[in-house]
């Protein structure tokens, strides 16, 4: 351990916070800067990224959220209402709603949408930006992370074509699509992916995909990233990739 682990090790809890806090400000404060003081509405949250890491849950003026169902692996169960509670003493509605088919939501309503960790697992990633800009205003804001394979599980696969996703939005693929079902299958890195159990029970999990959404459909670099930004006309304004996550922020045209 170095002096400065010893140092931070030793600091008492409200200053040790108030260290990470000047950190995490220094090296994420371009994007609060965006996005404070605006609401908005956040795709499978809450996340501990925008949280923890970013503090952008601090900054904001509001947000709301949207889950698929009503019991997922990882916010357990929820419902329908004004109960998203992304902060502490912050509450937004929370929306159960498939995130290619934002119903319930008019067109325009949002400042910004956020979304960590997510668009990996939709059939039809296109798709689902396509909605999500449609809920945000003109000349608003998209904030996306999205998993580097490098560090995770994916590491096998290769990254997706912007072909295929155009053939998917094409083809309006839906949730229940399993055209990558072999390739997860056989490439998926089971030493990394612990809560996923052994093999058998990854696959009886893969083979209902449509209940559970564990699948990471397409793998992504910065690049592909990029492209499907640009194909509908968001104009990138930051962007940071680190071994475990590709995050960028857009306006919208």
């Amino acid at each position: 351990m170095n002096l400065k682990q010893l140092a931070k090790k030793m600091l008492p809890a409200p200053v040790l916070e108030q260290y990470r806090t000047v950190r995490r400000n220094r090296k994420w404060g371009a994007y609060q800067a965006f996005l404070r003081g605006k609401s908005g509405v956040e795709i499978g949250g809450p996340s501990p990224f925008f949280r923890d890491e970013t503090g952008l849950y601090q900054v904001i003026l509001g947000l709301d959220g949207v889950n698929f169902s009503i019991e997922t692996m990882w916010e357990g169960a929820i419902e329908a209402g004004y109960c998203y509670n992304y902060a502490p003493s912050k509450t937004g509605r929370q929306f159960i709603a498939e995130a290619t088919e934002l119903r319930d939501i008019e067109s325009g309503c949002y400042q910004f949408l956020i979304s960590s960790n997510c668009l990996e697992h939709m059939a039809n990633p296109l798709g689902a930006l396509q909605e999500w800009i449609r809920v945000v205003e003109s000349g608003g804001l998209l904030l996306l992370v999205l998993p580097n394979k490098v560090s995770n599980f994916d590491h096998r696969r290769p990254v997706t074509l912007f072909e295929h996703l155009l053939d998917d939005h094409g083809a309006n693929t839906s949730e229940e699509d399993m055209t990558h079902l072999a390739e997860i299958l056989e490439l998926h890195d089971l030493s990394r992916d612990p809560g996923a159990g052994d093999r058998e029970n990854f696959m009886a999990r893969s083979m209902e995909n449509y209940k559970y959404r564990g699948m990471h459909h397409h793998v992504f670099d910065m690049a592909l990233i990029e492209k499907m930004l640009s194909h509908f006309g968001v104009k990138l304004l930051l962007r940071t990739t680190t071994e475990m996550d590709f995050i960028v922020l857009g306006r919208m045209p």
